[in-house]
């Protein structure tokens, strides 16, 4: 798959962008305004150039990689990639109109992969003509960093985009692969929104404070980060679209969110991205 399009060029499609271009794809990335665009242009650049100051990449890789990641505001230039992958907001309406462009766009060949965190495959499948060529990419943040991709089969892609897909993860990009059946927050978001949700409750009652819920956490267990400090990194908001969708499909308390949660997204207070969330960040 020497042509990848990624549908948004946030923290997300921008990590996703890298690791395809400094794998040696051509990557062309789709973002809404040119100020946006600009901001994803600088993102890439930007993590790309540290891994240059932490000696993992020599500087002329650095710059054939950015060379081979192109940002652009039409999806009509997105006709001859092999495999797009989106990276959109958890949006459901937004992701279905998303699909539907874009399979109206895409080569017959391409293959139609999306990022997302806690929405069914086949729900988004079905936006599209061809369902057998959707699946699910799941990627990890910080996609650089983060070793594992999860590969979300729904009951209507076929194996031969499943085996497409897991190769050019695996072999092409060095991820680890795991396949997923799909169901709402496939294997590591069922098992990991639980315990945050629980953190949150658990702070929101004064049990305990934030640090020292962390502190626990990577003391007594071994985690490299403490729940509340991971749900500032992936974003609140993203924590609380997968426990809706959780809690939405198998309706099991310990996947309700948490009003603290609710309230924090109402006020903005997103974690890292924001600069606040469970902690302030400069």
């Amino acid at each position: 798959m020497e042509l990848v399009g990624v549908i948004g060029g946030g923290t997300m499609g921008a990590g996703i962008a890298e690791v395809c271009a400094k794998a040696g794809s051509s990557v062309l990335v789709l973002e809404t305004k040119e100020e946006f665009a600009a901001a994803a242009r600088e993102r890439i650049a930007k993590s790309i150039n540290r891994g240059v100051a932490k000696g993992k990449i020599t500087q002329e890789d650095a710059d054939a990689a950015i060379a081979r990641v192109r940002v652009t505001l039409d999806m009509e230039e997105f006709a001859d990639r092999d495999l797009v992958i989106e990276a959109a907001p958890e949006i459901e309406a937004l992701k279905y109109e998303i699909f539907g462009k874009l399979d109206k766009i895409v080569k017959p060949a391409g293959i139609l992969a999306t990022n997302t965190s806690s929405i069914p495959v086949i729900k988004i499948a079905k936006a599209t003509s061809r369902p057998g060529q959707v699946v699910g990419v799941h990627f990890f943040n910080p996609v650089p960093v983060m070793p594992l991709v999860e590969i979300v089969v729904s009951l209507t892609t076929s194996e031969e985009t499943v085996l497409a897909v897991t190769d050019y993860a695996k072999n092409t990009l060095r991820k680890k692969t795991v396949r997923a059946g799909d169901r709402s927050g496939f294997i590591v978001n069922a098992l990991l929104i639980p315990y945050l949700c629980q953190a949150v409750r658990m702070l929101e009652s004064g049990y305990a404070t934030a640090e020292d819920i962390d502190e626990a956490m990577k003391g007594g267990c071994g985690y490299p980060m403490g729940p509340l400090t991971l749900l500032d990194t992936v974003g609140l908001d993203i924590a609380l679209a997968a426990a809706e969708s959780l809690y939405a499909e198998f309706a099991e308390p310990h996947y309700a969110p948490p009003a603290l949660l609710r309230r924090m997204v109402d006020a903005g207070r997103l974690g890292k991205k924001t600069g606040r969330g469970f902690y302030e960040y400069a």
